[in-house]
Formats: C-alpha cells, sequence, structure tokens
C-alpha cells in the first residue's frame, strides 16, 4: 500500500509544523499540504487530494465542524483543544473516524495514525464484498460469543482485557503469569482471540531455533 497522504489543519503556524513532524515521523504516512484556516483548508483538498486530514476545531474563519461537514471522500481526524461532549458527538456525527485532545504526544498521534493504518489494510484485504465478520471487526462490535468447548466466556474475557491492557504483545507464558492460568490455556485463549480478529500472531525471531509466539491485542 502506498504511503497515506495527510493534510495538516491548524491556525497556529508552529502547532501545525509540530504536527507536520509527527506525521512524518509515522512510518507510512506522508504530509502533502498544510492549512491554517478553513477556506484553505477545502482548497487543499481539492488540490491535493489527501486520505486524511487533521483537522482541528478552532479556525480563524469558520469551524472545524463546517469543514468537516463539507469534506467528501476523505477521511478526518480531529484534532482540537474543545472537549465538551456536544462538540465531540457533533465530531462523531459528521463522520470523524477519531478524536484526539490538544496538547497531545507525538505518540498518541502515531498511536490513532497507525490504527487509521491498520483499517485502511484490513479494508483493502477484504476485498470487494464484505462478510458481516469483516464489517464486525472494522467496527470494533465483535463478541466474545459461541465459546469453543473447554473454553470460559469469563476467562476468554480476562485474557482478552489482559491483552488490551498490556499495550505491548505478549506471550502465552507472560498471559499465564498475569492472569494465573497455566501457559496451554492462555495459548489456547490467545489462539481463540487471533481466530475471532481481536488480536493477532507476531512471530519474535531470535538467533536460533523457532520463533516465539507473542500475541498482540486488536480490538
Amino acid at each position: 500500500m502506498s504511503d497515506t497522504r495527510v493534510l495538516v489543519v491548524d491556525d497556529d503556524f508552529m502547532v501545525a509544523r509540530i504536527h507536520s513532524g509527527y506525521v512524518s515521523r509515522v512510518p507510512g504516512f506522508r504530509v502533502v499540504s498544510v492549512a491554517h484556516n478553513g477556506a484553505d483548508a477545502l482548497a487543499a483538498v481539492a488540490e491535493s487530494r489527501p486520505d486524511l486530514v487533521l483537522l482541528d476545531i478552532y479556525l480563524p474563519d469558520m469551524s472545524g465542524l463546517d469543514v468537516l461537514k463539507a469534506l467528501t471522500g476523505v477521511d478526518v481526524l480531529m484534532i482540537s483543544a474543545a472537549r465538551d461532549v456536544p462538540t465531540v458527538r457533533e465530531a462523531m456525527r459528521g463522520g470523524a473516524v477519531n478524536y484526539l485532545i490538544k496538547p497531545f504526544t507525538a505518540a498518541a498521534l502515531s498511536e490513532r495514525l497507525r490504527q487509521y493504518a491498520d483499517t485502511r489494510r484490513r479494508l483493502t484485504a477484504i476485498g470487494p464484498e464484505a462478510r458481516q465478520d469483516d464489517v464486525d471487526r472494522l467496527f470494533g462490535t465483535k463478541t466474545i460469543a459461541s465459546m469453543p468447548k473447554g473454553l470460559s466466556t469469563a476467562t476468554c474475557a480476562l485474557v482478552a482485557d489482559t491483552l488490551r491492557e498490556a499495550g505491548r504483545d505478549l506471550s502465552a507464558a507472560e498471559t499465564a503469569q498475569l492472569t494465573g492460568l497455566s501457559r496451554v490455556s492462555a495459548r489456547r485463549y490467545l489462539e481463540y482471540l487471533c481466530g475471532a480478529g481481536q488480536a493477532e500472531l507476531r512471530p519474535r525471531y531470535g538467533t536460533a531455533g523457532r520463533p516465539e509466539h507473542r500475541y498482540r491485542w486488536l480490538g
């Protein structure tokens, strides 16, 4: 997949430069334009045709929410100091793919960008038609249900919570230690979560021998 093209919109020139730097550090993302007001943002979308817009709400000529409503054919990640619920709700209703409250760190933006890239990859991998479970995974509505024989819903939820809260990949042994399960049981639940699309297997290759199986939360 080619680089994700990004437009950064912020009324503060220095903040826009900082955010552009954050984006440029994330592999697979490239800033193609920067705008400092709503009118220029709309013009930049038409001219540069970005895949993603990092859009501030407080702009000098119009609200970023109005810009959001006027945009078509592009994804938008809202970045704003506004934290009131009506504003967040309006951004969601307008179709924003995420909402990041200022001030934020490079790591926080990087995480959102990686989530966005992962969703794009999943969409590409699905093909021309999606099944219901494909859509469930994209929208995060996949639930732990219809457990295979020998697995417990409550224990599976414990393993899922542990993997999610770890914030990094875990081995079956590490998961077992954190949950109090045996390593074999932990691995069975981790493999089930992978099959359900809520986790992914990430082999770690050492200097010799078979790779270590590690698991990362997808949700």
